[in-house]
């Protein structure tokens, strides 16, 4: 009987042990369970986080400036640009036989230029304007890389999403409707124009600009892209400029035209 007896109490303390072990892995499977760490999901594209479309075809709608934009102005006209001393001096020695010149398509005035505009994503994290008049291509990068050692009519822009403006606190008048904007800064410009008839700005000018869209009542789609340029060579103080784009449904208009170099 007391054989029996040890083997019955052997038996038993090896069922509690293995049902203590059994316990032990279930409840370390189930803290495991509990404290694993979900997978790291990588972060949006700077596509996949637009808060505004800007592709498609838009075309500049001249509304101010009209006699500087359309058409090349007379030799020395600089209006509304705020020319320092040595600007206006590089402004009065303009040859008219230059009149078409690739200058007056860089990066800073480019946009002022009455053109049409295509707008695509090169990939995820570069936007792609190409112009019509002169055939230019700006790259908008959104990756911050370094930026070439040479200077281009163009530039290196570096671009960022900015958040919508909150709306006015305490009844105050609303804001245009606007869904976020983007924020564009170049620099590595080389020298050109910022009219066509010789209005220069230099390579040590920064270029910041601001692209918005928006809707207007009669259900059309707008981009507005202000721009500020600031030059210490040939500036007093900065010059900012509105302008505006008209979303066109299709490319029928498209007309790509080649400028010429000086």
């Amino acid at each position: 009987m007391a054989r029996v007896s040890r083997g019955l109490t052997r038996a038993k303390s090896s069922g509690l042990l293995l049902a203590f072990v059994l316990a032990g892995g279930v409840g370390s499977m189930a803290q495991g369970q509990q404290g694993a760490a979900p997978a790291a999901q990588p972060p949006a594209t700077p596509r996949a986080r637009a808060p505004i479309d800007l592709t498609g075809y838009w075309v500049s709608i001249v509304n101010e400036d009209w006699r500087w934009r359309m058409v090349t102005p007379p030799k020395g006209d600089a209006a509304s640009v705020p020319l320092n001393a040595e600007g206006t001096k590089v402004t009065n020695a303009w040859d008219p036989a230059t009149d078409g010149s690739c200058l007056a398509y860089g990066a800073a005035g480019l946009m002022r230029m009455p053109t049409r505009l295509n707008i695509t994503w090169q990939d995820d994290r570069t936007l792609k304007i190409e112009t019509d008049a002169g055939q230019q291509t700006r790259l908008l990068r959104f990756d911050g890389s370094t930026p070439p050692a040479q200077r281009s009519l163009q530039g290196f822009s570096v671009a960022a999403w900015e958040p919508a403006p909150q709306p006015g606190r305490g009844g105050g008048a609303p804001q245009i409707p606007k869904f976020g904007n983007l924020k564009v800064t170049t620099t590595n410009l080389s020298a050109g124009w910022l009219r066509r008839n010789g209005v220069p700005y230099s390579e040590n000018t920064n270029l910041t600009e601001y692209f918005d869209r928006f809707q207007a009542p009669n259900k059309d789609e707008w981009l507005v892209v202000t721009t500020i340029v600031s030059d210490p060579k040939y500036l007093q103080q900065d010059f900012v400029t509105s302008t505006h784009f008209k979303k066109e449904a299709t490319n029928a208009k498209w007309s790509p035209s080649p400028c010429k170099a000086s």
